[in-house]
Formats: C-alpha cells, sequence, structure tokens
C-alpha cells in the first residue's frame, strides 16, 4: 500500500503553495477563493538513505523508492456538508485519501486576502471540523436508513450494526470526529471522513510569524493526539524549486530548518497511518515497499502481488542493518544473519525479503 494525503483547507491559505513545495509542482496559487477547482495530484518518492545504501551494495538495474501521494483539494467554505462552494465535490475528493493534512494560516498579511477578514486559525480549524462532521452524520444517517428493514425483520447481523452506527451518530453530534473514538479501527471501511489521521500544518510567515496563532493550532493537535507541523510554505516551495540538492539543502541549513515539510509530513502521515518499509532486493531492482505494522509475512507478499499470496511457500528475511553490516546477501549468509520464516513471521521495519512461492 502507498500514502495518500489530502491537502485541505479554507480557501487561500496556502493549499496550492504547499503542494508545490512538496511535489516540485507547478499548480496554480493566487491571491483569491477557489484558485483549485479540479484537485492536483503529485506522487513523489518517499525520502529513505536506506535505500540508496542498499543500491549501493546490491549494484542493481534499477531502484524504485517507496512514494506518497499528495491531492491539493479545493478550498472548503461553511455549508460545504450542505453543497456550498465546492463543497460536494470537495467531500467526494477527502473520500479517497488516506490521510488529510489540513493547512491553517498562522501569520498576518494585509497583501493576502482572508475570506473572513481576520486571521484566525481556531475559527478556520472549527469550520472544517464542522463540515466533516456533518458530512458524516448524513453518511451515518444514510447507512441506518439502508439496513432499517433488515432491522425490523430480525436480522442479527444489521442490528449489531445499527447498534454501533447509533453510537457514532452520537459521537458525531456530541462535536467529536470518530478518529477519537475507540472503536475507530473498526469502521474504516465506511468511508467516514473524520476516521482518517488528521495532520495541521501551521502554515507561517517568516517576516511575520504569530506565535499565538501556532500556540493554538499545537493545543488544538494535542487535545486530538494528532500532529501539528510548522512550516513556512512559500520558502519551502522557493527552496524546492531549486534545481542542485546541496544547494537546496545549504539553503535548509541556513534557515535553520532541520527537515523539509516533504520529510516531515512523510514521516507523519506514516505514523498516523502505523505504517513502515520493507526491501526487495536483487540484480534486477532494489525496492521499497510500505505495510501496516504488525502484518505478517502472507500479507507483505500480497502487498507485491497476489500470486506471492497465493502461492506463499516461504520468505527468506535478512534484516536491514545485518545486511548492510555483512555487505550482502552472501555474507549474511555466510554469518548466519539469513533466515527462513514462515506466512506467519510479523514484518520489521527494514527487513529485506525475498518471496519463494508457487502458482
Amino acid at each position: 500500500m502507498g500514502l495518500a494525503c489530502g491537502i485541505v483547507g479554507l480557501p487561500n491559505v496556502g493549499k496550492s503553495t504547499l503542494f508545490n513545495a512538496l511535489t516540485h509542482s507547478n499548480a496554480e496559487a493566487q491571491n483569491f477563493p477557489f484558485c483549485t477547482i479540479e484537485p492536483n495530484v503529485g506522487i513523489v518518492p518517499v525520502a529513505d538513505p536506506r535505500i540508496q545504501q542498499l543500491t549501493d551494495i546490491v549494484q542493481p538495474l534499477k531502484t524504485i523508492p517507496a512514494t506518497v501521494q499528495f491531492i491539493d483539494i479545493a478550498g472548503l467554505v461553511d455549508g460545504a456538508a450542505q453543497g456550498n462552494g465546492m463543497g460536494n465535490q470537495f467531500l467526494s475528493h477527502i473520500r479517497e485519501t488516506d490521510a488529510i493534512a489540513q493547512v491553517v494560516r498562522c501569520f498576518d498579511n494585509d497583501d493576502i486576502m482572508h475570506t473572513h477578514d481576520k486571521v484566525d486559525p481556531v475559527r478556520d480549524i472549527d469550520i472544517i471540523h464542522t463540515e466533516l462532521l456533518l458530512a458524516d452524520m448524513q453518511s451515518v444517517e444514510r447507512q441506518l436508513s439502508k439496513i432499517k428493514s433488515k432491522v425490523k425483520s430480525g436480522c442479527s447481523e444489521s442490528i449489531a450494526k445499527q447498534e454501533i452506527l447509533t453510537e457514532l451518530y452520537n459521537w458525531l453530534d456530541g462535536g467529536n470526529p470518530i478518529r477519537t473514538h475507540h472503536i475507530c479501527a473498526q469502521v474504516t471501511r465506511w468511508g467516514l471522513l473524520t476516521a482518517k489521521p488528521m495532520l495541521y500544518i501551521a502554515n507561517m510567515d517568516d517576516r511575520d510569524t504569530n506565535r499565538d496563532h501556532l500556540a493554538a493550532v499545537t493545543e488544538i493537535a494535542t487535545s486530538e493526539k494528532a500532529q501539528c507541523i510548522p512550516l513556512y510554505c512559500r520558502l519551502e516551495e522557493e527552496i524546492m524549486a531549486l534545481d542542485d540538492d546541496d544547494e537546496r539543502h545549504a539553503y535548509l541549513s541556513a534557515m535553520e530548518i532541520t527537515a523539509s515539510g516533504l520529510d516531515q509530513m512523510t514521516r507523519a502521515g506514516y505514523d498516523a497511518l502505523n505504517l513502515h518499509t520493507f526491501f526487495t532486493a536483487g540484480e534486477k531492482e532494489v525496492r521499497a515497499w510500505t505495510l501496516q505494522k504488525g502484518q505478517n509475512a502472507l500479507s507483505a507478499a500480497g502487498t507485491i502481488h497476489t500470486d506471492f499470496q497465493r502461492g506463499f511457500i516461504r520468505a527468506e528475511v535478512i534484516a536491514y542493518d545485518d545486511f548492510v553490516t555483512c555487505g550482502g546477501e552472501m555474507g549474511a549468509r555466510e554469518k548466519g544473519k539469513w533466515r527462513l520464516e514462515g506466512r506467519n513471521y510479523i514484518i520489521c521495519d527494514g527487513d529485506i525479503i525475498f518471496f519463494r512461492f508457487a502458482v
């Protein structure tokens, strides 16, 4: 599985600017609402120094890193759940993502208009929060309506589902996102927007940073056990537009930015979705694969191809540190660091795996 992250927020808060910085794209970013109509989509490689280390050792024909997909979604306004503004499109695009990155404006600048005149990140977050809650309440109501007749007929499965849906509706009605409910993991397949992990991106301005704004966003994120990532979106866009990697890193270092916005958001997204990475490494290619933590070798095999999963025989595994220390597969075999694992083996972050299968 890959990571798909939707970039959302009120109109004109810096979503497209952030998207451009993350993807090295040239999405239109203008000083007026609804500059973005159709979502911009960018797929970028996940920065992981381990894959370069493996490439140096194996010398494959090609190297394929893991990727993350960013979707720059049209700005949201009050009443989106009822279809106002780009509401219906906005909500449908969010349903296709794994996680949500909400861009919140945390700087005052009279040259950049705000749809509500005054910059107030708490109000802005509340608008997005409310619209997503209302959309989920509508979705839960529709699902309750669909199973109504089966509940009347005494279907035990439908009765159990009704109980869960009713509990979720009451939770939403109390102003709480589904991701804060203890049964969230059980209902992700129902497509509820507030069940998705939320990252808060505090869009700062190096010329005029309001620390009170940042503190307010951080407090909200902390209350939800979510991450708040302060970024200078315009500055990040300028830095990432540089062609030379060394120049880019030097610029980040000069600004005392320890990690790029892309790296920070990728790490936060992986943490929020409980993801990690395993590798395959051979003469043809070295490749990084994204997997849910806690999944076994059979699931990892299916991530590569359904044939691998269906005809699974065994997994040949070398831990990343052992692979590097021993100089590759042959060295790991010689030093007893190569091992055979069955389908129930729980994959560890960084494992290098060769799957044996027969179909």
